[in-house]
């Protein structure tokens, strides 16, 4: 090795490190802790709609006992004053994690409120390699469980209506909005053929889904299974989380994995389950997983969705 390249190698190795030391520090402190709120157009809703439909989608929180950060900015997103408000799920990082959630979600005005839950709603976290979530498949281990029948208790006190493999419908200024809500299949909960049947073309609380403005689904892992049975029933636009949008992205790349068996290009963000199937909203979330609290090209965020019935097919999103 020459003079000159000696060097010239360790500069570059510096250099590297360095780039890799200010990564790591951003990924793991700044990032997590700068949350947007994003805003969607979606064209699903009917033409009989008396108006758009705003709905805040806010998911996969993880909430601990110093996320005060996060309650702040629920708190915050819940003030824009939208038409309706879902929850897909992971609201709780662990057992201290139920008051913050409580906190956060108590505010707000008097839109109608969805839940569904999520693994993490159950189940505490379990220390695990953080690289084992890059992992295409992998034995599931589930934590401690948690106290999940005091934060379902704690949400229904505040006005949110928790749904699990039942069919509902709510009232908004749209008109009235069918809800389609899965069990998480993550932990194999989804029970499709557990759905109330709906003789003589009403739901199980009496309405009638042919009148609705919009046919929405629910469910927080976006497995594809569970896909098919909300486009299998109807639903014009699925929500979902789970997938914190791959939580690490590389530019040019987009996410590594989803967690689940949904397509990685559709990790995050708005698309379609199928040519001519559903709208898919994915929200990247707010938390992180515990084994890997980092995040990298892939904010935090809630999402605020604009509904619209079709009109050139395009749809907007920043």
């Amino acid at each position: 090795m020459s003079r000159r390249t000696g060097p010239a190698l360790t500069g570059a190795a510096t250099v590297t490190a360095l780039a890799g030391a200010v990564a790591a520090g951003w990924a793991l402190r700044v990032e997590p802790r700068w949350p947007t709120l994003r805003h969607v157009t979606v064209p699903a809703l009917a033409r009989s709609a008396r108006a758009p439909l705003r709905v805040l989608h806010v998911s996969d929180l993880h909430l601990g006992d110093a996320d005060d950060h996060l309650v702040a900015f629920v708190r915050a997103a819940l003030d824009q004053a939208p038409d309706l408000v879902v929850v897909t799920g992971d609201l709780l990082g662990g057992p201290e994690g139920i008051e913050p959630a409580l906190a956060a979600l108590a505010h707000g005005g008097d839109a109608p409120r969805l839940a569904v839950l999520g693994s993490n709603d159950r189940y505490g976290p379990t220390p695990a390699n953080p690289l084992r979530y890059l992992l295409p498949k992998r034995e599931r281990v589930l934590g401690e469980p948690l106290e999940v029948a005091r934060l379902v208790r704690g949400l229904t006190d505040r006005g949110w209506l928790v749904l699990e493999n039942t069919r509902t419908s709510v009232e908004t200024v749209a008109g009235p909005v069918t809800v389609t809500a899965l069990g998480d299949p993550h932990i194999d909960r989804d029970r499709p053929e557990r759905l109330p049947a709906h003789p003589g073309g009403t739901l199980a609380d009496g309405s009638d889904p042919n009148a609705a403005v919009l046919h929405l689904g629910l469910v927080h892992a976006p497995y594809r299974r569970a896909l098919d049975a909300l486009a299998a029933d109807g639903v014009a636009l699925a929500l979902c989380g789970h997938t914190h949008g791959g939580q690490v992205r590389v530019p040019g790349v987009g996410a590594l994995t989803t967690n689940c068996d949904l397509p990685r290009r559709q990790a995050r963000g708005l698309s379609r389950h199928g040519a001519q199937g559903p709208w898919l909203h994915v929200s990247a979330g707010l938390g992180v997983s515990a084994s890997g609290p980092m995040r990298f090209a892939c904010r935090p965020e809630a999402t605020l969705l604009e509904v619209v019935p079709p009109c050139d097919g395009r749809t907007r999103g920043d």
